[in-house]
């Protein structure tokens, strides 16, 4: 239902819109040459009175001396497909605003900005039609606004840094934050709020991110080109949506899936995308067995593949990765990414016969490019590298992008910005030409694309396990259900059962290792370790990881704090089995465990892989314990996790 009012230039305008179930309300005013928003919920302030506006180079701010010229109230009511991911049916139910806005004074530029209404979030963003004396603008800043109550506290990570997202959160008071930081940035507030800032569908744009101005309220900051401006961009055009996720418990949060509702349908076809499970060619990298360099210890040869293949079909696994497999990695490969082919194999390395082997057995190869921000260097070979893959069967590409900065058009560019973002879009649309799937590592931030991309399974875009040695604790992973995880799914790369490596120390026990497929979801789940591993000490384990799928139908938070512990149930998306994931932090507890979400009358045959009692993370990260036993939906237990532990649980329904 659409309706429409016409206000003939009014200079003073208030208007409320509510959600679905009256439970949030945005307050719209235009007072004093200024437009103004407001958030409630459940009559209780959210975000107090926050400016909104746009500014473009060389012209004054779009936000002063300006009228209503009309608005428009929308009601939209849908339920969302997806293809894969943690939940197969997403509410996209909401109430519309669109205010109309003009200056009544020259040049009489013109703005629209919509106001989406959630029964969970608040989204907004300016739409900028055709101009009477431009076609074009370059972006110089937003007026974004968000006045949260300054004694909240968020979890955030800097922006603008060398390592991108890379880095571990601090849990701060909301009026100390220093800098910009990256969304989604997740907000608790004293009157017992969990919000997250973020934004959907961004494209052709600087990412937002978030800092205090003097005001001490929070704006949004975009990422700067080379040349100091935002975006430069053609009209009409739209930003990102802004959006505010809005919960009354921390599990609550992990819930929303707003940002892809925000997001158009698919573009094309796709019914072609398959999620994978994958072994792969790189951890024997890290801990100094092989190299990706050539030499006598380099990893991707065409022996090593084809071993990887073969242990793949063993463990019944999907997949391999194969890392180093091009030329371009010798020396200082960070400084010297210029230097990488996207066409040619190393001497050592025939990739034609490696993937004919595959294909024989039914093993589908995961490609690698790593680019280092070498953007000139990429593009130049971009068509040929993936018409390549194609050509030889290969269906997944792993991407990275490990420098510090981009270099694109001879000039440095954040990662983030427009020129970084519209490079990301590029590979994810020539991708889907050529029917491939990607995961691409040091990407832009998820912002819900993934429901007109699908073919864009996985991202990385937090510290990882390349990261475990000393450089993330047991905390780590249970605050980013609470934070990185709301932008989408995470190649973690989970998995790891050499415990007690002395190259890379890993901070968990062996059940936490089993619990991260099911807590940290990914469209491409890698199983990280060395297959030898696995087949030599870890049969039982093992078993988990090969029946824990990878696409579900539903997805069920049941217990958390952010930052202590994270518990999830996710049903499988073919068969009627549902997988159960938990970690905790530093500290031990035990967690009492309902299964009411299971189906009523039904019995499941429950295998737990759980800490023993004596395990931790540091001094006995392989004590577990493997038992079995019935459950049905009125069923409870209790269940131990160690310190830096965690648990999985697979259910398989009882004919």
């Amino acid at each position: 239902m659409v309706k429409w009012a016409s206000v003939f230039h009014r200079k003073k305008f208030e208007k409320s819109v509510s959600s679905p179930d009256k439970s949030i309300c945005c307050n719209v005013v235009l007072r004093n040459n200024q437009l103004i928003y407001q958030v409630t919920k459940n009559n209780k302030l959210v975000i107090n009175e926050s400016r909104l506006g746009i500014s473009i180079c060389g012209e004054q701010l779009i936000a002063n001396k300006i009228m209503l010229v009309r608005y428009q109230e929308k009601r939209h009511r849908e339920s969302i497909s997806m293809p894969w991911g943690e939940d197969e049916v997403i509410n996209n139910d909401y109430n519309e605003l669109t205010v109309f806005l003009s200056e009544y004074q020259p040049p009489y530029r013109i703005m629209t900005i919509r106001f989406r209404i959630f029964n969970n979030a608040v989204a907004f963003r300016y739409e900028i039609p055709p101009q009477p004396k431009f076609s074009q603008v370059s972006i110089k800043d937003e007026v974004t606004e968000f006045n949260i109550d300054p004694n909240s506290i968020a979890w955030k990570i800097p922006a603008y840094q060398p390592d991108r997202y890379e880095y571990n959160y601090e849990k701060v008071n909301l009026s100390s934050i220093t800098g910009s930081v990256h969304t989604p940035l997740t907000i608790k507030t004293p009157n017992g709020f969990y919000l997250s800032l973020h934004e959907a569908a961004l494209y052709n744009y600087g990412s937002a991110t978030i800092k205090l101005n003097n005001e001490r309220h929070l704006i949004t900051d975009i990422t700067p080109l080379s040349d100091g401006t935002k975006a430069h961009v053609l009209l009409p055009f739209q930003t990102p949506w802004r959006l505010v996720m809005i919960a009354e418990s921390a599990i609550e949060l992990t819930t929303n899936r707003t940002m892809y509702a925000l997001n158009d349908p698919p573009k094309m076809d796709f019914s072609w995308v398959k999620t994978l499970k994958f072994i792969g060619i790189w951890w024997a990298m890290y801990v100094g067995e092989w190299t990706w360099a050539k030499g006598e210890r380099h990893g991707a040869t065409t022996e090593h593949a084809k071993e990887y293949i073969d242990a793949a079909v063993r463990l019944g696994i999907s997949g391999v990765l194969i890392e180093g497999w091009n030329e371009g990695w010798e020396g200082d490969w960070l400084q010297n990414g210029v230097n990488n082919q996207f066409t040619q194999p190393t001497p050592d390395f025939d990739l034609e016969a490696v993937a004919s082997y595959a294909r024989k057995r039914g093993v589908e190869i995961v490609g690698h490019h790593e680019t280092v921000g070498f953007i000139d260097n990429y593009e130049k070979q971009l068509e040929s590298a993936y018409n390549y893959y194609a050509a030889n069967g290969i269906n997944y590409i792993k991407t990275g992008y490990a420098g510090s900065m981009m270099l694109i058009n001879g000039r440095k560019e954040f990662h983030h910005s427009q020129l970084g973002v519209n490079h990301y879009q590029k590979t994810v649309e020539l991708a889907a030409k050529k029917h491939i799937c990607l995961d691409i590592h040091e990407p832009i931030k998820g912002t819900g694309i993934e429901r007109t991309w699908p073919n864009l399974l996985s991202r990385e875009g937090a510290r990882g396990q390349e990261y475990e040695g000393g450089a993330i604790a047991p905390s780590h992973a249970c605050i980013l259900p609470y934070t990185r995880l709301l932008s989408g799914g995470m190649d973690y790369t989970s998995g790891i059962f050499d415990l007690e490596n002395n190259v890379k120390r890993i901070a968990t026990t062996l059940a936490r290792q089993l619990a991260y497929f099911v807590v940290i979801y990914s469209g491409m789940q890698m199983a990280a370790d060395r297959p030898f591993i696995y087949e030599e000490r870890f049969k039982q384990e093992f078993e988990f990881i090969k029946n824990v799928p990878t696409n579900f139908s539903k997805s069920i938070p049941l217990a958390g704090e952010i930052g202590e512990y994270y518990v999830v149930a996710r049903k499988d998306r073919e068969k009627d089995n549902w997988y159960i994931g938990g970690i905790t932090d530093e500290n031990g507890r035990t967690l009492h465990l309902k299964f009411d979400f299971l189906e009523e009358g039904k019995a499941y045959s429950a295998t737990i892989y759980s800490d023993a009692d004596n395990a931790h993370y540091r001094d006995e990260p392989f004590a577990i314990t493997i038992r079995n036993m019935k459950i049905s939906h009125n069923d409870s237990i209790d269940i131990y996790l160690a310190p830096g532990g965690g648990f999985a649980i697979e259910l398989k329904k009882i004919s």
